[in-house]
């Protein structure tokens, strides 16, 4: 199995990243992100992964690891920011209990998926022959992947800053693995950023769509200035 997928990486790689497209979207049409459905199906996809990183033997190689010095990243205490913007307008707890629990079940194995994928499965697939090309990749196609959305009835305005502010946090969670060699930071602060999304009273505000555009990027680059790989 390892010497197959070695072989054909790029292959497994897209065709991860197509099967997540296609699980999630037909998840959201059909059941919608806070049903059961969703949650059973979105932890047997992390579970899979999680197999697969285990038999090809590459966890750490893919980031499941822990950051060996937290003070070069300030504690990651700025991602504590990026966080907390689904609650800046307020809390919403309209919805039931087990919306609420199924949400956030789908919503932490979003995070979880998409981080390896798109940071380590794609990231470390590119980066064997350009780190640069890899970051960039790795970054634009987890903003641009949000035009899903559009498919599943967004708003065309709202998506396109998703998409803009996806990119900046997909740059800076890209630099954070490449620098720490660690996919854990981004993986808690993913999921936590889409389960804390179901008490947002409204969608993404402008103010706050553009602070997630600057400020992972300020982050980023302070983590590149001050930072040796």
């Amino acid at each position: 199995m390892k010497k197959i997928f070695e072989k054909h990486e790029t292959f497994f790689c897209i065709l991860l990243i197509i099967l997540y497209i296609i699980i999630n979207s037909y998840c959201i049409q059909n059941y919608g992100i806070d049903n059961y459905k969703s949650a059973i199906i979105n932890t047997l996809f992390s579970i899979l992964l999680i197999i697969l990183i285990f038999i090809l033997k590459k966890v750490k190689y893919y980031g499941l690891t822990k950051v060996s010095n937290l003070k070069k990243y300030l504690y990651f205490i700025p991602l504590i920011l990026i966080v907390s913007v689904n609650l800046w307008n307020g809390i919403n707890i309209n919805n039931s209990s087990k919306e609420i629990t199924f949400y956030i079940i789908n919503m932490i194995n979003i995070g979880f998926i998409e981080e390896i994928i798109f940071r380590g499965f794609l990231f470390k697939m590119i980066e064997k022959d350009s780190v640069k090309t890899a970051i960039l990749i790795s970054a634009i196609t987890f903003g641009i992947g949000h035009i899903i959305n559009l498919f599943n009835g967004a708003d065309f305005i709202k998506t396109l800053m998703q998409i803009c502010y996806a990119t900046s946090i997909g740059y800076l969670f890209v630099i954070i693995f490449y620098k720490s060699k660690s996919l854990i930071p981004c993986i808690i602060t993913h999921s936590l950023v889409n389960a804390l999304s179901i008490f947002n009273i409204q969608s993404q505000s402008f103010t706050s769509s553009i602070f997630l555009i600057i400020f992972p990027l300020i982050y980023a680059f302070y983590i590149n200035k001050t930072v040796k790989e």
